[in-house]
């Protein structure tokens, strides 16, 4: 790796992080925050659900990696919270093994280091007519799986109870995003996926998390040193 070694932030989860540089995302906006402070690292994989993140997780979290990250993010929900098909394909997920996916994620990478922290993102709201405008192209065996407002409520409720439970920080999306009164429209680019706009009001809830936290050190970009942030001699 490149140096000055800095803190890692990684953000793991499904399309909600692997888009989070685009449009303007959510992921592009923490790492110009945190340039010279820290390095942001994506480990997003659209279309995957927490089964599937359990899967890999020594692998994108590997105990015997030389640097624990300082920081971990991680969103799935969305994908677990679809309604089920009845040939039993698609990502859905029954919610007590939502529940128990989340629980054991958050177990492993709390393990990894004394000083690996972890906010958990609940399931954010979506916008149902505009998936159905945006993916009217799906069809056959695929088509009756649909992603409600409900359904997202519920799964995004049940995570910041586990959270409360296990005392890892959360970021209550689905309420954030509603707070603001056009959010249906503004906030994302097909229904699902943030627009810079809906991007704005997670990088916020991140930011305040962090800056309340009482973490030491601090993992709040105000309160980080800057890489080389004395006077340059050029």
């Amino acid at each position: 790796m490149v140096g000055p070694e800095r803190p890692q932030y990684v953000l793991f989860g499904s399309s909600i992080v692997q888009f989070s540089f685009s449009n303007g995302g959510w992921g592009a906006s923490l790492a110009d925050l945190y340039a010279r402070k820290a390095d942001i690292i994506l480990r997003g994989y659209s279309g995957w659900n927490s089964r599937g993140a359990l899967e890999v997780l020594e692998k994108v979290f590997p105990k015997d990696a030389a640097t624990q990250p300082s920081l971990v993010i991680v969103y799935f929900g969305g994908n677990d919270s679809m309604r089920a098909h009845p040939s039993g394909l698609g990502p859905q997920v029954p919610l007590p093994e939502y529940i128990e996916n989340m629980r054991k994620i958050a177990i492993y990478l709390k393990s990894l280091s004394d000083c690996t922290r972890v906010i958990f993102l609940s399931a954010p709201p979506v916008n149902e007519e505009k998936i159905r405008e945006s993916f009217s192209w799906i069809s056959g065996k695929f088509q009756d799986i649909r992603r409600t407002n409900h359904a997202c409520h519920v799964y995004s409720e049940a995570c910041l109870e586990l959270c409360r439970e296990m005392n890892v920080k959360a970021v209550d999306l689905w309420t954030a995003i509603q707070k603001r009164d056009d959010w249906a429209t503004a906030c994302f680019t097909d229904g699902i996926h943030f627009s810079s706009e809906g991007s704005k009001i997670v990088v916020e809830e991140i930011s305040r998390v962090l800056k309340e936290a009482d973490w030491e050190p601090s993992l709040y970009w105000e309160s980080m040193p800057t890489e080389f942030g004395e006077d340059s001699p050029c």
